[in-house]
């Protein structure tokens, strides 16, 4: 999951008093970062018992260098569509070695369809949000029915890879540390987990470490992802330690570079007719207000970062109060008065007692979405982690971008532009590249572009959660972008670029 940005905010006396054209009052300084944080979580009918996870209690003694791992299994109705003999489901935690007592946990389900298929890891974005909200409610193995029992998803990514979905940073699901010195702040330390975690995962299974390996993801993980694969380019380069045979990442509904994205916010609003063309004019001071405000967002983070969010979630609350009570993950839905989804189940299912002694989870608690994981990378929102992206590229690593097109916070239009803005040696190429039909069971369902190593897909029907909203087509659309299959030629529509 999830997600983006904002924070919806109540249409208040004041806001009455003073009509909707006086911008200033709508400042995101009426959120706090803590407020914000917890507003989103309450949105998704999530409410975690604690912030974050840094507590003790830890289920084993975990040694300083290997992952601890068992194989579980949870009774699922219906059929797995398995070939293979028995599958291999399995939970575990891996102590990283740069915190001072910080554990990853981590699901990985064996493919139903072969050993062979390339090993894909999912991350989850917030910040701060578990990978259990992808399994259970996108693109796991399973799903979870109203009575608390599991069903098996028909299109799940398990039957073409062998697939990881982890919880991070630390603090997030059943991830944990004793130490709030190792809260991450940044990508730095994220990726340097991330990597840190993979090589330990290919040595515990070695009969994987020659499979492709592809880095996927939705949301904030449009920062994580290039983040982590620049991790594992440098590692590589540098033979820090096994190989990772990387063949490329994904990222839906990211974020991934703020200046370009944000600059499209109100167009895509305009387009989507959230606004008018009026209120689109009296955003533009606050649109050159954000782009500002990032410009002196450097790479290192800091202060500057941190007001250019504030300045910047002031434009989406903006837009979210001229457009009323809509679901921004999803425009074409309404959100009730405190609640846009709802995935609770995932936490009544993970905190029964059979499940956590199946996973092995001791006493650890669940912290479905951690605020204060969220609060902590609030200087890292701002920047721009597209600049990882060339070397990628030239290196021959594919990159893959979709967007599901009813999102608003991590919308098609700026992601469609930041790819297009992407300095490579491929660049005028891609920008020349013919916009094709993707299709699933003969219907259109988006509309792709690629040259070399780069690819975008606009996905029809879909808001920010594409394999939630289009499960068929996003399983299609990833076994054939891993396999290179994905279309080539047979002209759509345009997208509008502007």
């Amino acid at each position: 999951m999830i997600t983006c940005h904002s924070t919806l905010i109540p249409f208040t006396k004041a806001n009455e008093k003073y009509g909707r054209q006086d911008f200033s009052l709508f400042s995101s300084t009426l959120n706090s970062p803590k407020t914000r944080a917890e507003n989103l979580i309450r949105q998704l009918n999530l409410f975690p018992e604690h912030e974050i996870n840094i507590s003790p209690g830890h289920p084993t003694n975990l040694s300083e260098s290997r992952i601890v791992e068992k194989r579980f299994r949870l009774d699922c109705l219906g059929n797995s569509g398995a070939t293979v003999e028995e599958l291999g489901h399995h939970a575990g935690y891996y102590r990283l070695p740069h915190s001072k007592d910080g554990r990853m946990f981590y699901f990985f389900f064996k493919s139903r369809s072969s050993k062979n298929d390339p090993v894909v890891i999912w991350l989850t974005g917030g910040p701060g949000c578990s990978s259990e909200l992808a399994l259970f409610y996108e693109n796991g193995p399973f799903k979870i029915a109203n009575n608390m029992s599991l069903i098996w998803n028909d299109y799940g990514w398990d039957k073409v890879s062998n697939i990881i979905f982890v919880d991070q940073p630390i603090g997030t699901g059943f991830s944990y540390s004793f130490d709030a010195s190792d809260i991450r702040y940044n990508e730095e330390g994220v990726s340097n987990d991330l990597y840190d975690f993979m090589q330990a995962f290919f040595k515990e299974h070695h009969e994987y470490a020659k499979n492709d390996f592809f880095i996927t993801g939705e949301s904030y993980a449009g920062h994580y992802i290039p983040a982590f694969a620049s991790r594992v380019q440098k590692g590589n380069k540098d033979k820090e330690g096994l190989y990772i045979n990387l063949k490329g990442v994904a990222m839906g509904n990211g974020l991934t570079n703020p200046e370009i994205q944000f600059n499209a916010y109100s167009q895509y609003a305009l387009d989507m007719k959230l606004i008018n063309q009026s209120d689109y004019e009296k955003l533009i001071p606050l649109v050159s207000n954000c782009l500002q405000g990032i410009k002196l967002c450097g790479p290192e983070g800091g202060s500057p970062c941190k007001t250019a969010y504030d300045v910047c979630q002031g434009l989406i609350d903006n837009i979210l109060q001229i457009a009323g009570n809509i679901n921004y993950y999803d425009i074409r839905l309404n959100c009730s008065v405190d609640k846009c989804y709802d995935f609770s189940n995932m936490v009544r299912f993970l905190n029964m007692e059979p499940v956590r002694k199946a996973l092995g989870v001791g006493n650890i608690q669940f912290v479905s979405c951690s605020s204060k994981v969220f609060r902590a990378l609030i200087t890292d929102w701002m920047r721009n982690l597209e600049v990882g992206i060339p070397s990628l590229l030239e290196d021959g690593i594919r990159v893959f971008v979709y967007a599901g097109e009813y999102d608003l916070l991590c919308n098609w239009l700026g992601n469609w532009r930041w790819v297009h803005a992407v300095e490579w040696s491929g660049q005028k190429d891609f920008e020349a590249a013919p916009v094709v039909s993707f299709t699933v069971d003969y219907v259109m369902a988006g509309l792709y572009k690629s040259h070399g190593p780069l690819s975008f897909l606009k996905v029809h029907d879909a808001g920010h959660l594409v394999p939630m909203d289009q499960p068929k087509v996003a399983l299609v659309m990833i076994q054939k972008w891993m396999h290179g299959n994905l279309p080539l030629t047979g002209m759509g529509n345009k997208p509008n670029p502007h």
